[in-house]
């Protein structure tokens, strides 16, 4: 009679499971550091429509008055999706927010963690003419921790 045994032995399941153990724990982190970079750059290219829009802003403000603006809130004028003109600050996966009373623009990602940036209408060139304010870097909510996020190119 011969001995026909098919299948896999328990040691060779083992192996298997291990080794996808070990495929699993480097594959995760890489994976959300992808997410997070792409969420970084999503963020960016917001902004980077905000700070056109300002530039439009006070250019129009320049040719009616001769002086260079911003507008007071960031958003006006700007089509952003998620932008929630009811809200001081993001609390949905995906909304900004515009807090007028503290000058933050806030959005949160997907993971829940709400990434802010500063806006000011004050002027911040000595510059004739140009009373033009500024956005500041992207930080994480002190609420959930007090990482600043560098070489996104956000400092603009």
């Amino acid at each position: 009679m011969k001995n026909n045994k098919k299948g896999f032995t328990l040691i060779e399941l083992i192996i298997v499971t291990v080794i996808l153990g070990i495929l699993a724990a480097v594959a995760v982190p890489r994976y959300m550091g992808t997410v997070n970079r792409s969420e970084a750059s999503a963020e960016d290219a917001v902004l980077t429509a905000l700070l056109a829009n300002a530039e439009a802003y006070a250019m129009e403000t320049f040719i009616d008055t001769g002086r260079k603006s911003y507008p007071f809130n960031p958003f006006s004028g700007a089509s952003v999706d998620g932008y929630n003109s009811e809200s001081d600050e993001a609390s949905v996966a995906g909304e900004w927010a515009w807090n007028e009373t503290v000058g933050l623009i806030t959005h949160m990602r997907n993971d829940d963690s709400i990434w802010e940036w500063s806006y000011s209408i004050s002027d911040s060139s000595d510059a004739q003419g140009d009373d033009r304010g500024g956005f500041g870097n992207r930080h994480l909510d002190e609420r959930g921790g007090d990482d600043t996020e560098s070489g996104t190119g956000d400092d603009l």
